[in-house]
């Protein structure tokens, strides 16, 4: 197992598309783990959801979270991110980042769909800015 550099997790992180698994914190301190699509503006983590979503209201609540992603085939490899989380309702910065997401995850032909579907009214953007991360390659070689 080799720890990855910034560079190698961000390839690792915006190369083939891989679903994020976020946990946030319910109000009674449990926590709320769901998989969700994003993209990374410079370092932060962004997504969109629902202002009514069970993450949204935990984010707005306390903004603690953790996101990873991995790659489930040998040699096997992650990277985790803890954060703190920012929420925007403003329409056309949830429409940007609806659109590229969609691009990343549905191809470029199904992006101004998805970015219209995803940044109508009651949508949020969500940006995750890092405070720790754990980032390791080759997870079974020793």
């Amino acid at each position: 197992m080799k720890e990855m550099t910034k560079e190698e997790y961000t390839e690792f992180l915006l190369g083939e598309t891989k679903t994020g698994k976020l946990a946030t914190v319910r109000d009674d301190g449990r926590p709320h783990v769901v998989p969700i699509w994003f993209v990374l503006d410079g370092d932060k983590v962004v997504f969109n959801t629902a202002d009514n979503s069970v993450k949204a209201n935990n984010i707005q609540r306390d903004p603690r979270v953790s996101i990873s992603v991995d790659d489930q085939t040998p040699p096997y490899s992650f990277v985790t991110i803890e954060g703190t989380a920012e929420i925007s309702d403003d329409r056309g910065e949830c429409l940007h980042w609806a659109t590229r997401i969609g691009a990343r995850y549905m191809g470029e032909e199904r992006a101004e769909e998805f970015g219209k579907r995803n940044s109508t009214k009651g949508e949020l953007t969500v940006r995750i800015s890092p405070t720790k991360v754990l980032a390791y390659k080759n997870v079974t070689d020793y």
